[in-house]
């Protein structure tokens, strides 16, 4: 009895400290947030933050859920399409024209989902990707898209009618506060009993099965969020940046997504940030300097992969609990 009470009581301790630990970091996170656009080129930021949105949404799947899809580029180009399209041919405010990709790309999630969810490993990645491809095919076809132009020239907008988003400090903000809500959205549904059960199905599907959960309900249920929060990015990456591409649903953008959760840390929750910021720092940096980037990731990835299996956060984390 004693020894039982005293490991409930390491127990409360540690998910104590867990929580204050989080709390510091987010405090952290907010304040860089805060001060990051007065040091560095604000519309870089931006571009920064949505990935990284993108990278915690393709993480809640993958990294929650144990479910590696090569066609999340389907949601975030699909909700940029969108949005950039309201935005500019049907006039939608800036919320109004998110919200629009943010919902589109979560109907593709469900109609991906419902086709492949009751497959794994392989054979789920291998029909996300012909699905994505689907939807790339759509993208060059369909009059709207504008097939290689994009959809160029997006105005920003006002947000709520208030704030004019013109200019690049008002916008980066924004982008701000949708970047964190949905990183607390992820934070959230991680730390929630449906995050547990979504784990308990990635470590052991029969056995969740034999507990009597839906696992087939879970999942889909996972996915639509993934596919949801990938759909935000998208949508506001679109609107911030003004463009619209064929890059936004290619498979190229699936696998740059993949490769930064892996980097930053797969299953951890600053991980993917982390990854996002690497990635993006680098295809922007060896780019203005003519250094061919995919061979520099290609290299940088290889390395990770043989000396920081866990990635980056994942092997900080794990020497810290030494």
């Amino acid at each position: 009895m004693a020894l039982r009470q005293a490991g409930n009581a390491d127990l409360n301790t540690t998910r104590n400290l867990t929580a204050h630990s989080d709390l510091i970091w987010t405090a952290i996170g907010i304040v860089l947030l805060i001060v990051a656009p007065f040091f560095v080129y604000p519309v870089f930021l931006i571009k920064l933050l949505c990935m990284a949105l993108f990278a915690c949404a393709f993480n809640l799947l993958i990294g929650g859920g144990g479910l590696l899809s090569f066609g999340h580029a389907a949601f975030f180009g699909s909700a940029a399409y969108i949005a950039a399209h309201t935005a500019k041919v049907w006039g939608f405010p800036f919320e109004a024209a998110i919200i629009a990709g943010t919902a589109i790309a979560a109907a593709l999630g469900l109609l991906f989902g419902v086709i492949a969810i009751r497959r794994q490993g392989l054979y789920f990645a291998m029909i996300t990707l012909a699905l994505a491809q689907a939807i790339y095919f759509l993208a060059l076809r369909l009059p709207f898209t504008h097939s290689e132009d994009g959809i160029q020239a997006v105005p920003r907008g006002w947000l709520f009618g208030l704030i004019d988003l013109r200019g690049n400090l008002a916008m980066y903000y924004t982008t701000a506060a949708i970047f964190l809500l949905g990183y607390l959205l992820v934070w959230r549904v991680w730390k929630s009993p449906f995050g547990q059960v979504l784990r308990a199905i990635k470590e052991n599907q029969p056995r969740a099965i034999s507990l009597g959960y839906n696992v087939d309900r879970y999942k889909l249920l996972n996915f639509i969020l993934s596919a949801a929060l990938s759909g935000l990015a998208g949508a506001t990456k679109a609107i911030a940046l003004g463009l619209a591409t064929l890059s936004d649903v290619n498979w190229q953008t699936s696998g740059d997504v993949v490769l930064m959760v892996l980097l930053g840390g797969l299953g951890t929750l600053f991980g993917p940030v982390v990854g996002a910021v690497i990635t993006v720092t680098m295809d922007d940096y060896l780019a203005g300097i003519g250094i061919p980037v995919p061979v520099v990731i290609g290299a940088i990835f290889v390395t990770i992969i043989l000396l920081f299996r866990r990635g980056v956060v994942g092997e900080a984390l794990s020497w810290m609990k030494r």
